[in-house]
């Protein structure tokens, strides 16, 4: 997997344009730490032989055995899991000629197995493991979260040491994994937005390895000799280069005794890396990038060489990146997307060992001019001079930044990972110094760090403007990272949470349940966690199938003006609130979803209540919102994975075109949004919306008594204005279907399969049908899987789906692809016979216990997180449920014989009556030969 590239922060209260480049929550950085003090908190252990202690900082503490392994040891008793993260200092970046993409293709060559260990996967699926790896240009990281129990802990140390020098990178494994990161490959290049700051870095960067993508060059991918990345396994992924994580439920003498026994045993290697010692030379003029492919939207974005994560201009920077691409707030969305320029912004920065980079950007609608947009953009970019920053956009974005800090460091699972990025960086310790560098940073820093880095000799743009008088950006080089941090006194550590036994007989017995006057059905769930940090769910249900026709895009945006101001708070005030408080929030029609921490949650709670019941509809907000949700609706037009989804879900499921469940096509959609006015959306807010029928629950660090006494004043006396009728969703008899989409210029394609079934959850054959179809291809170790992705490498995602309803008997089975177009025949021969076989054969004993442990672990887990936990009892409330239907569900999947589970595949799945559709570019597409 490919790390993404970090995003300024976004609003809590929108989505970001779909096509857009996905937020990384916190790609920070991490390394080596000399230090070897021992430890002042906490009770002398026991070392491994040769070992010493390290520094400690945050409630984490270091610890370095002989073989030169750092090891950090996070634990955390409010966690019912442990998360191991295995961390290499190798990336892109040491990447030579012709390797391009070669750390990448690692990674994946690393759940291969080993002599010992044949079947990672299998073995992660076995125990409900939610696992996964990702390349970034600095670092390489392998992680798994599963039950905390000392089985798994011993089983997941054992394994990282396997495979950290035993791993079976081998021809017969790089000739199928290859073509699987080569289907990742062309995913990418459908996005536009990826390829064109791929394009801007390639342009800026005239040598470095920054200037190349993570996933590499196509022919690298495909050519790279199976010698050239054994040796770079060999001398990369050794102790003395990696950083072990360790977190959860953990007891750290344990930790050390498994660590010293397993890795222990691994030779320090004599062999001495290499540095990389390039230096990419002062840009020395603006550069420019034209990208022309197929598309719906058009894009300017601009770049900028910053200087290393470690250095202390770093947080000036990232304050500067808040101030121009926040929303609302930021000054490009004032300039370019208030004033109808265009419809979305988006800006971001990468946060590198060595000097990275900044970058700016805007989506256009096709009817506007790009060149307004442009000039527009570059306008608040060289502004600067005459508009320096303020004192209020300091803090805007200083209360941003380290709201996102205090939710990574109150969870200890996602903190564990990204502690992988600041070891990248030199010094895992440095995330909480980097903490205290924004807390720290003034007016007058981030006003020099944007006349020192935003000049125009220093940009890579969509234009070329010469000049006679270079004004360079001159970037200092990295920093000594010991004698940045040789002052360094961390903060104490997070509070700890409670245990919490995730079973549903202890679920149902620690939650308090309770019915308001007006009909709102209330769970709570009080228990200690890590940073006091706690979730609520609010499910709002209205309307009736009569007065909904028709009013899809109405609602809709009824729904999205609801965070865009209240009668006492603008959208720009609602944000800075919700930065203020540690909260996230997403409001709309059916209600909302939030967390933050014990102390605000009676405030965000109050904040929500106002926008739900006190909605504004200011009308510049409503056009804003309007242009951004037909920019979104023009990039499915030419979309392979969008045009499929709509054109199967409109033949499985044939609703008349005015019924609230119709699915429109692109243009049809299209049509809806350009029509829909304010007054639309605020008749269906004032003839539907209210708390009549409406579901709470509340998940975390709280008050039950308190929080009860609050949701009773905020909401028992807001009443529905009409009445509520559920409309039913129909099963539909249709006949089998194969379509072929051309989508031109495409480079990635995608298979949809799918056919009605008429079940419902509580229906005596939904257990075995879910087991078959977790053991087909529900998980990363089932048959489509191994056989697709494993061993052929045909794609990089193949998976089967089964959903059915709690209310009505309307379910659906499905199998879903994304391939190269010229393996169109492979692909789907490959599907099929995995479905024949299925069929024909059944499924054995040992498999079927395989999966059935799998499955049961991988629900337990589930239940461990506190927001999917606040999201369940919502939905538990509606149906009139509680968590004893999960362990009699639990029960009866515990309980299935193979003959069972085969028996329900064949009831319900039945291949002749699958109806299929294809979408991409064909039109050029040889079939490939099997290998």
């Amino acid at each position: 997997m490919i790390l993404p590239l970090r995003l300024a922060s976004l609003p809590r209260l929108i989505r970001f344009p779909a096509a857009a480049l996905r937020t990384a929550a916190a790609i920070l950085c991490l390394s080596a730490v000399q230090a070897a003090s021992v430890h002042a908190q906490g009770p002398a252990l026991r070392l491994p032989e040769g070992a010493s202690a390290g520094p400690e900082a945050g409630g984490i503490a270091e610890y370095r055995l002989a073989n030169g392994l750092r090891v950090l040891v996070m634990p955390d008793e409010s966690s019912d899991t442990i998360t191991t993260s295995i961390t290499y200092l190798v990336g892109s970046r040491q990447e030579g000629y012709g390797e391009s993409g070669m750390a990448h293709l690692l990674e994946h060559m690393l759940f291969k197995g080993t002599p010992t260990r044949p079947d990672v996967k299998a073995e992660m699926m076995k125990r409900g493991a939610r696992f996964n790896g990702t390349t970034s240009y600095d670092r390489t990281n392998y992680f798994e979260t599963f039950p905390a129990n000392d089985a798994n802990l011993e089983w997941a140390i054992a394994l990282e040491a396997d495979r950290m020098v035993h791993s079976r990178v081998a021809r017969s494994d790089l000739d199928s994994e290859m073509t699987v990161v080569r289907n990742e490959f062309e995913s990418g290049e459908n996005n536009p937005y990826r390829v064109l700051l791929e394009r801007m870095a390639a342009s800026a960067y005239v040598w470095h390895a920054y200037g190349r993508a993570v996933i590499g060059a196509r022919s690298d991918i495909e050519n790279v000799p199976i010698e050239r990345l054994q040796a770079f396994y060999r001398a990369w992924y050794q102790p003395d280069n990696a950083v072990l994580v360790v977190a959860g439920r953990i007891d750290p003498q344990r930790v050390l005794d498994l660590v010293g026994r397993e890795f222990g045993r691994l030779p320090r290697p004599a062999r001495l890396l290499q540095r990389t010692y390039t230096v990419e030379p002062t840009q020395d003029g603006e550069r420019s990038v034209t990208l022309r492919r197929a598309g719906d939207v058009q894009l300017i974005a601009a770049l900028y060489h910053i200087p290393p994560g470690t250095h202390a201009d770093y947080p000036a920077v990232e304050i500067l990146t808040q101030v121009l691409s926040s929303q609302p707030t930021g000054r490009l969305h004032k300039a370019l997307v208030e004033s109808g320029k265009a419809a979305a912004i988006f800006g971001g920065e990468r946060q590198q060992r060595e000097a990275g980079s900044a970058y700016f950007g805007a989506t256009v609608n096709k009817t506007l001019p790009l060149e307004a947009a442009r000039d527009a953009m570059i306008g608040v970019l060289d502004g600067f001079a005459a508009q320096p920053v303020t004192e209020e956009e300091l803090e805007r974005a200083r209360t941003a930044v380290l709201s996102e800090y205090d939710k990574l460091v109150n969870d200890s699972r996602g903190l564990a990972v990204s502690l992988s990025e600041f070891a990248a960086l030199g010094d895992w310790r440095y995330l909480f110094l980097y903490r205290d560098r924004v807390r720290a940073v003034t007016r007058e820093q981030v006003q020099r760090a944007a006349l020192a880095y935003l000049k125009p000799q220093n940009r890579t743009l969509g234009t070329f403007l010469p000049t006679d008088a270079p004004d360079r950006a001159e970037i200092p080089p990295m920093p000594d990272i010991a004698e940045v941090m040789k002052d360094f006194r961390g903060d104490a550590g997070i509070a700890a949470g409670e245990p919490f036994d995730p079973s549903p007989e202890n679920i149902d017995r620690r939650t308090l349940r309770e019915t308001l006057p007006n009909g709102i059905r209330l769970a709570l769930l009080p228990k200690k966690t890590r940073g006091a940090r706690v979730f609520a769910q609010i499910a709002l249900h209205w309307g009736e199938e009569t007065g909904l026709g028709n009013r899809g895009a109405a609602c809709a945006a009824a729904g999205a003006m609801l965070s865009r101001g209240t009668r006492s708070h603008t959208r720009a005030q609602i944000t800075d609130m919700l930065d203020a408080l540690r909260a996230n929030a997403m409001v709309n029609m059916d209600g909302a979803g939030l967390d933050t921490i014990r102390a605000n949650l009676p405030e965000v709670l109050k904040l929500v209540a106002e926008m739900l019941r006190e909605p504004s509809f200011p009308a510049d907000e409503f056009e804003q919102m309007r242009r951004a949700t037909l920019s979104s609706i023009a990039t499915q037009k030419s979309d392979p994975a969008s045009l499929a989804a709509t054109a199967l879900t409109q033949h499985m499921n044939p609703y008349p075109r005015a019924h609230t469940f119709y699915t429109p096509t692109v243009e049809e959609n299209e049509a809806r949004w350009n029509s829909v006015t304010l007054a639309d959306a605020r008749r269906c807010y004032e003839e539907f919306l209210g708390g009549t029928d409406a579901d709470i629950a509340i998940v975390g660090d709280f008050d039950p008594k308190a929080m009860s006494e609050l949701v009773r004043t905020l909401f028992s006396d807001w009443k529905s204005p009409a009445r509520y009728v559920r409309v039913p969703v129909r099963y539909f008899e249709v006949p089998p279907d194969q379509r072929l989409i051309e989508t031109p210029d495409k480079a990635n394609a995608v298979y949809r399969a799918a056919l009605n079934i008429r079940l419902r959850d509580d229906d005596p054959d939904y257990p075995a049908l879910a087991l078959a179809n977790y053991l087909l291809g529900g998980s990363s170790g089932s048959r489509l899987w191994v056989r697709v992705r494993e061993k052929e490498g045909l794609s990089y995602d193949v998976r089967s789906q089964l959903s059915v309803g709690s209310l009505d008997a309307s379910g659906q089975f499905g199998i879903s692809a994304i391939y190269a177009p010229q393996n169109r025949e492979r692909l789907e021969q490959a599907v099929n016979q995995e479905l024949e076989r299925a069929l024909r054969e059944g499924f054995g004993a040992a498999e079927v216990e395989a999966a059935r442990r799998g499955l049961l672990e991988a629900r337990r887990l589930g239940r461990t997180q506190d927001g999917a936990l606040a999201a369940r009892w919502a939905s538990n409330l509606f149906l009139g449920r509680s968590f004893d239907w999960d362990r009699a569900l639990d029960a009866k999947i515990a309980a299935l014989s193979a003959e069972e589970v085969t028996a329900a595949l064949r009831k319900f799945v039945r291949p002749e009556a699958m109806s299929v559709v294809r979408a991409g570019d064909f039109s050029g597409a040889k079939p490939a030969a099997a290998k």
